[in-house]
């Protein structure tokens, strides 16, 4: 098993943090891993083994250990995702899972990057259209900057098969990197995210995974977000919630794996 590699880019100046775990074979395709809200690549730590792929998780800029930028905005990640993925596979062709908040990115990078982008798998994600946050809840959302109890609650809820009590306090610790502007910037960047009228555009074949369990993105959601590719399916997964990388990370890691060798 070859060590994760834990390091630094730096895009449009800032530093980008990313996890890698070198894989085995140059001949398969490279898979880039983008997490969610209040998250970081720390979410995909236990679920980086891909087949013989070359894995790697960025934090996104306002997430993690990577550098705040002056913007919450999903395109504004796209971008600095966009520099990422240059910077560490040249121009090579690549498979793209987001979680969450990084579904909205990976679709935004997709039409960034079609022609080299094999594949398109969004779990759990934010669908096309948005995901709006009832305006009552934004006081909430800002409490979590100061109350960690609360935060802890809040990840709780989209990981309820995590049964890893210490990881959850390392996801919550994590959490609490956020760029603080970003924790209601982030909710308003959903918000008004719309790939709906290029959805229709992207012909690669999208994998849209939802949680069984999850209580965030409903079934109606992700049916509405397969159906809005040329190419998308939708599977339900038992037993999990809104966050399978953490969940089951094994699980995960197969249906990765699966999706690669439909696409490659």
């Amino acid at each position: 098993m070859n060590p994760q590699i834990k390091t630094y880019c730096t895009v449009k100046g800032a530093r980008i943090f990313y996890r890698e775990h070198p894989g085995s074979s140059e001949a398969a395709p490279p898979v880039i891993l983008i997490h969610g809200n209040t998250a970081s690549s720390l979410w995909f730590e236990h679920a980086m083994e891909i087949g013989d792929c070359r894995v790697v998780a960025p934090d996104l800029p306002n997430f993690g250990a990577s550098d705040a930028i002056a913007v919450s905005d999903i395109d504004a990640y796209a971008e600095y995702t966009h520099g990422v993925v240059d910077d560490l596979l040249g121009d090579r062709r690549f498979v793209l899972v987001g979680h969450s908040l990084g579904g909205a990115v990976a679709m935004a990078l997709t039409a960034r990057l079609q022609r080299r982008v094999l594949g398109l798998m969004l779990v759990d994600s934010c669908p096309p259209d948005g995901l709006v946050t009832p305006q009552e809840y934004y006081p909430v959302i800002e409490q979590y900057k100061t109350d960690r109890a609360l935060l802890k609650q809040a990840i709780a809820s989209v990981t309820p098969h995590l049964a890893d009590d210490a990881f959850l306090e390392a996801l919550v610790d994590e959490a609490t990197k956020m760029a603080p502007e970003s924790f209601a910037g982030n909710a308003r960047a959903l918000d008004r995210f719309d790939f709906s009228s290029l959805a229709g555009a992207v012909s690669v074949p999208v994998l849209v995974v939802r949680g069984g369990d999850d209580a965030l993105i409903t079934e109606e959601m992700a049916e509405r977000t397969a159906t809005a590719f040329p190419a998308g399916r939708l599977e339900t997964i038992p037993n999990v919630g809104h966050s399978m990388p953490v969940e089951d990370p094994p699980a995960f890691q197969r249906l990765v794996s699966r999706f690669v060798s439909e696409v490659q």
